[in-house]
């Protein structure tokens, strides 16, 4: 036994001093060549207003809508898309849990009592036994499984925090389409009651022989179509109501939002260099997790190449009778090492290393994509929110001009200088400037909305 003992633990010693071994490449965060120094638009949206979009995951505060912060909260609790993917999450430290657990010795016993006989006779036997067994991480494919194991279960993360921050987005811009709609449905009413009066005028003028019939029903056909405007406005709010119900985890059927005359204010987002933004959005993060675990399978494919050792210990007690069980004579054991090793599967190997490399080799791809389409996002909304800013003003000078024409074609109407029909066009045409303008204005929240989105809504990647 001791002699057993001096020749297993020299060699046991220099299977453990292998154990520090790691095959396959270490990861790099892959970089993007000619990557920008600033955004290309980024000039155009400095001074869009005064308060800055927060930092961290409360972005939506800067937009200073009570509602909008109690639908958002909703939203975190209630929504089963958000449910769906922290499972999932779940399920990936789960199985990161169970990668690490190749690192630790598995420990067994068992028990059992048997009898048994033959022509010369029969017996009892009652065994008893523990054993040991590890299998030593000799050329480090436990800890690349670990490591893209974590690489999983860090991408699982940031996929959360991108689902959640697409989430927001979608209910945020839902909900500044329904309140523009307020504002256009306070519009049309008040619209519906200045052509219902301009009704009334027409129509006393004919009754006094200064106006054609013609021109009543104009005046009649103008008020009908703004009350066909109306009823396809309450359309289009409800249908948007009932997406934000559903994004906010409510049943459509019990879910209002009420009616408010204020809309929700115009942030200004600080400036960000592309670099921040690779920090800042999770879904590339996500893409460079996907990166990193394809990397450390690479090294998991290496080692299948190598042999496997691993190292048992057993003992127990053996008897015919449970009384002499723990008896010295009774007593059985076994040490030893074993080494296993493939040595032909066809090229069953190779095909998996080189099926590893040529994931990696996607994923790495996919990430420089993810990029390249987030600077996409990015500067598309930024040129969005230039131009809009500039449509702002322009649109306003419309509105003004518009307003000014029909009330001097109105005055010229009662003076018996023109028909009705110049009055129908002056309206309509106010009417249709003011509602751009309000389409104007809904662009704006919603291109900064984008803007914030495809900055990252202020996440931050946690710590590798």
């Amino acid at each position: 036994m001791r002699a057993f003992f001096l020749g297993v633990l020299p060699a046991t010693a220099f299977v453990l001093s292998l154990s520090g071994c790691v095959l396959g490449p270490e990861h790099r965060p892959p970089e993007l060549a000619g990557m920008p120094a600033a955004f290309k638009h980024e000039a155009g949206w400095r001074a869009l207003g005064a308060t800055p979009v927060a930092t961290g995951g409360d972005w939506w505060a800067s937009y200073g809508d009570d509602t909008l912060n109690a639908l958002l909260a909703d939203l975190e609790r209630d929504n089963p898309g958000l449910a769906q993917a922290e499972a999932r999450l779940r399920q990936a430290q789960a199985a990161l849990r169970a990668t690490r657990a190749g690192f630790a010795p598995e420990i067994g016993a068992s028990a059992s009592s048997t009898r048994s006989g033959s022509d010369a006779g029969a017996g009892n036997s009652h065994d008893f036994s523990l054993s040991v067994s590890w299998l030593p991480d000799l050329w480090g494919r436990v800890r690349r499984e670990a490591e893209a194991g974590q690489a999983e279960q860090q991408a699982s993360a940031a996929d959360l925090a991108a689902l959640r921050l697409s989430l927001q987005a979608s209910l945020a811009q839902q909900y500044i389409r329904l309140r523009v709609l307020d504002r256009q449905h306070e519009l049309l009413v008040g619209t519906e009651a200045a052509y219902a009066r301009s009704l009334t005028l027409t129509t006393n003028q004919y009754d006094a022989g200064m106006a054609a019939r013609a021109d009543v029903v104009q005046a009649e056909s103008q008020l009908e179509s703004v009350r066909a405007q109306i009823l396809e406005l309450v359309d289009q709010r409800a249908r948007a109501e009932h997406a934000v119900a559903v994004l906010a985890g409510q049943p459509p059927s019990v879910f209002a939002v009420t009616v408010e005359e204020r809309l929700p204010a115009l942030p200004a987002v600080p400036a960000g260099l592309p670099a921040e933004l690779l920090a800042r959005r999770p879904d590339l993060v996500v893409a460079e997790r996907r990166v990193a675990a394809a990397n450390a399978r690479i090294g998991v494919a290496q080692s299948a190449w190598l042999p496997d050792l691993s190292l048992g210990l057993s003992g127990g007690y053996r008897s015919e009778a449970f009384r002499d069980w723990f008896e010295a004579p009774n007593r059985v054991w076994a040490l030893g090492p074993s080494l296993a090793a493939v040595l032909f599967d066809g090229g069953a190997r190779s095909a998996a290393l080189e099926r590893a490399r040529a994931t990696h080799d996607e994923a790495a791809a996919a990430w420089r994509e993810a990029v390249l389409t987030a600077l996409r996002e990015t500067e598309d909304a930024l040129a969005r929110l230039r131009a809009l800013e500039t449509r702002v003003a322009q649109q306003g000078r419309v509105v003004e001009l518009a307003a000014e024409n029909e009330r001097l074609v109105t005055n010229r109407y009662r003076a018996g200088l023109v028909s009705f029909l110049e009055v129908a066009v002056a309206q309509n045409a106010t009417l249709t400037a003011r509602r751009a303008e309000l389409d104007i204005v809904r662009d704006r929240l919603e291109a900064s909305v984008e803007l914030v989105a495809a900055l990252g809504g202020g996440w931050q990647a946690p710590a590798n």
